[in-house]
């Protein structure tokens, strides 16, 4: 491919960094990624890809590699962590799939991230380098630089910032909008097949919301292991990341989780522990030829799954936006923002009320939310999918000539 189409810095290795990366060497630009970490590679554990995800790394060119790598379950399941009742579910099957041209499916986050990786490092455009400490950002006549804690500069047509929710180059945009604490806490573990107690290993995401808490479980990586994530509401104050966890914490804040839930969360020895926190809505991701992506942008709690989802959607939209305005980045990133914006934010705003109203809620809210979610049908949930799963938030781009790609 031909180079003179330009040259983009991003900052930031993760999903939305390596997503995009991809999105723009196949449309001819030349991408450095800069990473912090000594290597390239995703912290976590499993997560959830809806089919606007699938359609995303369709057009990114890593579809058939990220299908290999995913579990396709039969059901998203709410119960009720009091009763140990099923309170309803959403069958993700064939009419599902026929709905929204692709399935629902779950997957390591390392996986993922590594489908991206493995393309990236085969691209003769991309050039990912780690170590990198990333500091800021300036526009200059020609385009912009990222400035390092190093001294040293890298310097394109344009810089994306997507260095995640501590984003160093949003503070600099921003001038520091506060980041929000949401008083959750969420424990992350992996458990091996034989761990996983028999009457829990359903071929499902099992959602078991209780008072202030609730607790999520999937197969991952050919079924060889389950995803576990159990989170609780509390006062915390910091904003810790991967940290060490203790099961007497996590167990003292379940207490009113039925046993045959509640006994999952004495199998693993090591917890890993994330205080969520999220950002306000911004009307504003570009300063002259610097542009926001992924949780740099808007960071979102996991509510409704779709942090990494929305990530890519922004590689998709950035890279057909380049494509339309022909390398003019003014434009292109003025219509990758309009677009993008109202979509994002909706996720946001939405991940927020579902924590409170669906997985959280007690007393008669709690009553409220089971018959409300009890009485809907199959259909009543697709239809209210479709703004979310229909495609990637990209009107204009035809997903069909997308998915044969």
């Amino acid at each position: 491919m031909s180079a003179s189409k330009g040259k983009i810095i991003i900052a930031g290795g993760g999903i939305g960094g390596v997503s995009a990366a991809m999105g723009l060497a196949n449309k001819g630009y030349k991408v450095t990624v800069l990473e912090q970490a000594p290597e390239f590679g995703e912290i976590g554990a499993g997560i959830q890809i809806g089919p606007n995800a699938f359609h995303a790394m369709d057009y990114l060119g890593v579809g058939d590699a990220g299908r290999s790598k995913a579990v396709y379950i039969d059901k998203l399941i709410l119960m009720d962590g009091k009763t140990g009742d099923e309170v309803s579910h959403i069958d993700i099957g064939e009419p599902f799939r026929e709905r929204f041209k692709n399935p629902y499916a779950v997957i390591h986050r390392a996986d993922l991230h590594s489908v991206f990786l493995d393309a990236c490092r085969a691209h003769e455009n991309v050039e990912l380098v780690n170590n990198v400490v990333v500091t800021g950002y300036e526009n200059t006549p020609n385009g912009a630089k990222v400035l390092t804690e190093s001294g040293d500069v890298y310097e394109g047509d344009a810089v994306l910032g997507g260095d995640g929710v501590r984003s160093k180059i949003r503070e600099q945009m921003t001038g520091g909008d506060e980041l929000k604490l949401s008083g959750h806490v969420a424990y992350r573990a992996v458990l091996q097949l034989d761990q996983m107690p028999e009457d829990l290993r359903w071929n499902a995401v099992g959602l078991w919301a209780a008072k202030k808490c609730h607790m999520v479980h999937y197969p991952l990586q050919g079924w060889k292991t389950f995803n576990l994530v159990a989170t609780f509401e509390t006062d915390i104050d910091n904003v810790g990341v991967n940290e060490p966890g203790t099961k007497e914490e996590i167990l003292s804040r379940f207490g009113e989780l039925v046993p045959r839930a509640r006994k999952l969360l004495e199998v693993p020895d090591n917890w890993r522990r994330w205080v969520l926190a999220d950002r306000d809505p911004i009307d504003n991701w570009v300063d002259g030829n610097v542009a926001l992506i992924g949780d740099a942008a808007h960071a979102t709690h996991q509510y409704f799954a779709q942090g990494a989802c929305m990530a890519m959607e922004d590689s998709v939209m950035l890279a057909h936006q380049l494509e339309k305005h022909d390398g003019d980045f003014a434009a292109a990133f003025a219509d990758y923002q309009a677009a993008r914006i109202p979509r994002a934010y909706r996720v946001v705003l939405s991940s927020r009320e579902i924590g409170k109203h669906v997985y959280h809620p007690t007393g008669a809210h709690r009553l409220v939310r089971n018959a409300v979610l009890g009485a809907k049908t199959q259909e009543q949930y697709r239809e209210s999918l479709a703004w979310l799963y229909g495609g990637t938030g990209l009107d204009e781009v035809d997903l069909n000539a997308v998915n044969q790609r």
